[in-house]
């Protein structure tokens, strides 16, 4: 039988975190191509340091990159190049970058990104009756629970909203000694398998100097404390909680400059904070036709809708795939003893409501749309749909689910 009672942690990292710089560097690079393309092929990976910003990876973008119509530029389209360094710089100067190690300005460029391999080409893409292949084998976890309205993990949640608000006062100059770089890690008591109170939060963030020590400390750690009381429910911060706020004193070095930053390295903090499984496969960078992606998608957006439905209080789907293959080789529902109803019969009918090929996740979703970016920081599950923007996250699949039991 699952606890009931129990203390559980999940952190964050912000949008200047050099890992998150580097995810959000190459959602823009997919943003792009996929605007000049729908139907372009990205896979580039960036890595962040010292006044440093390389790309690397694989592409298929005829607007910006044909080996066979560009020969005399390498394959490039005539300004293609500069249209990929600026989205990059303009990442960073968003993010708010202007230090001696890390400034959208002055940062060295390298771009390594090449054509996608043809052996791949030719196994994912559709061809006479044969239907476009997952772009790798693997295995995709979705998950939705009952601890937000959100239907996240209420850990995570609240990990993401204390960041979120550090970065829009640092904006809006609220407040003017906050620097990009920061994290924040979240504890919570659970009883009866939902959250009751928050036992320790901790936060780290670069400032400006000076705001380490003294009154001006004080400054800094009395508004983190302020962020904590709006952000959680009432009640959640108490006198027992044991709050941490930049423990190891000073962090004016930040960033690229501070630590190296990859695409990829923060799939935890991008999905369930470790509440729920995670197949492996990271998903900036990557164009929509990679099941690492989309397929992760699809499975939190059925989740989801099974918990929005009343279906179940907690419920993880999983799929697999194998590379050149349309159809998933597998689709499990476990709602961890707390469902209404069979996961047997959701599993003979959830592909009935979504068709669960690559193409077919991107056709429901609508996913060849430039809609990446805004996914690279604060996490890409729990956020609020729009027309366009995380379609994942819609629960129009209640009303069919509710009939169907």
């Amino acid at each position: 039988m699952a606890r009931q009672d129990y203390l559980f942690t999940s952190e964050s990292v912000s949008e200047g975190h050099p890992d998150k710089v580097a995810d959000q560097i190459s959602d823009a690079i997919v943003d792009l191509m996929i605007s000049k393309d729908p139907e372009s092929r990205v896979a580039c990976e960036t890595l962040t340091t010292t006044n440093r910003v390389v790309l690397a990876g694989e592409i298929r973008c005829r607007a910006m990159y044909d080996q066979e119509t560009h020969k005399t530029t390498h394959g490039w389209a005539p300004g293609a190049l500069e249209e990929i360094e600026d989205a990059a710089r303009s990442v960073v100067r968003r993010i708010g970058y202007e230090q001696d190690g890390f400034h959208w300005q002055t940062f060295d460029f390298a771009n390594y990104l090449h054509g996608q391999s043809a052996h791949i080409a030719q196994g994912v893409d559709e061809a006479g009756n044969k239907d476009e292949g997952a772009g790798d084998q693997g295995i995709m976890f979705g998950y939705a629970c009952d601890e937000t309205e959100e239907l996240m993990p209420a850990t995570l949640h609240y990990s993401h909203r204390i960041l979120q608000r550090l970065a829009e006062d640092r904006r809006s100059k609220i407040v003017d000694f906050l620097e990009p770089d920061s994290k924040s890690q979240v504890t919570l008591e659970y009883a009866g398998r939902q959250p009751q109170r928050a036992t320790a939060l901790v936060v780290s963030t670069q400032h400006v100097p000076g705001y380490d020590e003294g009154e001006k400390g004080k400054a800094l750690a009395d508004y983190v404390r302020g962020v904590f009381a709006d952000v959680l429910p009432d009640g959640f911060v108490d006198e027992r909680t044991a709050i941490h706020i930049n423990p190891t004193g000073k962090f004016e070095i930040g960033g690229p400059d501070g630590d190296a930053g990859l695409t990829g390295r923060k799939i935890i903090v991008d999905t369930y904070g470790g509440a729920a499984p995670h197949g492996g496969g990271a998903f900036s960078g990557k164009d929509p036709t990679k099941v690492d992606r989309s397929a992760a998608y699809v499975s939190r957006y059925m989740a989801k809708n099974i918990v929005a439905a009343g279906l179940a209080q907690r419920c993880t789907i999983q799929l697999s795939y194998a590379i050149g293959v349309a159809e998933p080789l597998s689709l499990y529902v476990d709602m961890e003893g707390t469902g209404e109803v069979d996961p047997i019969k959701l599993e003979g009918l959830l592909p009935q409501l979504v068709r669960l090929t690559p193409k077919g996740i991107r056709t429901h979703l609508g996913l060849n749309k430039p809609i990446y970016a805004p996914t690279a920081a604060y996490g890409h599950f729990g956020r609020t749909p729009t027309d366009d923007l995380f379609p994942w996250e819609r629960t129009d699949l209640v009303d069919e689910l509710k009939r169907a039991f």
